[in-house]
């Protein structure tokens, strides 16, 4: 006879809204570990799009994604010619705000030579950019669909393209345009600040600027060797797609990273102090049918099992149900939600080891249980 599944039983409606309870609480850790995943996906999501080995940014820069860059476009040339390249080109990076149909949107436009690096890596719906200007490749996370007509700056683009889960560090679907298109948005002055410009004589010569210069190496090429080469070069520094990411994720996401762990750690504990009170608790409301079981001869072992193997059933059954909830919804929340399945082990094992630790505090009143307090009133 499994004493614990009898006592379970005997309060099934109480013990199955605790575990519904501690299935929510579960449920929010869940969600937190998948919205961190989620950041760093997201953040890497970008950088390699373009599927490059190196990048050529401002000197003393650390890239277009951390710190400003601006370098001249013709860069991408000189690059070109290194040996060991095969492809180089320009590339601009820059959030905007647009209207669409009433509401406002919040786009990171990426700008792109067509026949170069950098574009979209994926093309879900429609065709590439084919045409020089006013053409557009969006993420689906914009809500914008093909045929769509969109205002960014002075200028009107028509969706031609879309493309998934390219959205930055913030959460900001991206839109891909030319770079000829990309450099008039971003370094183009409006009228008044133009006529200011050349009023005092400083107005720009040109606008053949990019944030970065992406290039693609063979395969036996040494990507090391050739960003060494480009280091030599004064005003330009080489980062390569490693330490890119490794950017990201230490530079971009560590505040993020550090307080969902803490928030996440802090859920843990107040699982752990809720599991320990449900089976002290439940502990406590039997202790004299423990203490009758005492009195008959049966062996602490038995007493100790039927406490480990509530505590286990309530972890255990409010993990499984908060699993469930999370992946059942994680499509709908405003940011990517990514759980993998060495996630969800992981949380599992935490959440056993914590089921076993919480029934140390009912398995300590059980084992001072008088036998002889079953024979009181």
């Amino acid at each position: 006879m499994n004493l614990a599944y009898r006592d379970i039983c005997h309060n099934l409606g109480r013990f199955l809204l605790t575990c519904l309870g501690l299935a929510l609480l579960l449920g929010v850790v869940m969600a937190m570990i998948g919205i961190y995943r989620g950041i760093v996906v997201d953040a890497l999501t970008i950088a390699r799009a373009p599927a490059v080995d190196l990048w050529v940014v401002e000197a003393n820069s650390r890239g277009p994604f951390a710190e400003a860059s601006r370098i001249p476009g013709d860069v991408r040339e000189a690059v070109a010619r290194i040996a060991g390249v095969t492809a180089a080109g320009g590339i601009t990076y820059q959030t905007v705000e647009a209207e669409h149909q009433g509401r406002k949107l919040r786009l990171y436009v990426i700008g792109y030579e067509p026949t170069r690096p950098g574009g979209p890596p994926e093309i879900a719906e429609g065709r590439a950019i084919v045409r020089s200007h006013f053409e557009m490749v969006a993420d689906q996370a914009s809500g914008l669909v093909l045929g769509d007509r969109i205002d960014l700056g002075r200028n009107t683009f028509a969706v031609v393209g879309l493309t998934r889960h390219q959205v930055n560090s913030g959460g900001d679907p991206a839109v891909y345009i030319t770079l000829g298109d990309a450099q008039k948005l971003q370094f183009d002055l409006g009228p008044p600040a133009a006529r200011v410009q050349i009023a005092r004589g400083t107005a720009a010569a040109g606008r053949d600027t990019v944030n970065a210069v992406v290039a693609r190496l063979q395969p036996k090429a040494s990507v090391d060797a050739v960003a060494e080469t480009i280091r030599r070069w004064k005003h330009f520094s080489a980062i390569t797609q490693a330490e890119q990411e490794d950017i990201l994720s230490r530079s971009l996401v560590d505040r993020a990273r550090r307080q969902i762990g803490l928030f996440t750690t802090i859920l843990l504990f107040v699982s752990a102090v809720i599991i320990a009170l449900i089976i002290y608790t439940m502990t406590m409301e039997k202790l004299k049918q423990i203490a009758t079981l005492k009195l008959i001869g049966a062996p602490d072992r038995t007493i100790v099992l039927m406490i480990v193997q509530q505590a286990l059933a309530l972890g255990l059954i409010g993990f499984a149900l908060g699993t469930a909830m999370i992946f059942a919804i994680k499509d709908h929340f405003p940011r990517r939600v990514v759980l993998d399945v060495d996630n969800v082990a992981g949380l599992g094992l935490v959440v056993l080891a914590v089921c076993i630790a919480s029934s140390g505090l009912g398995v300590r009143a059980a084992l001072r249980v008088d036998p002889a307090t079953a024979l009181g009133g």
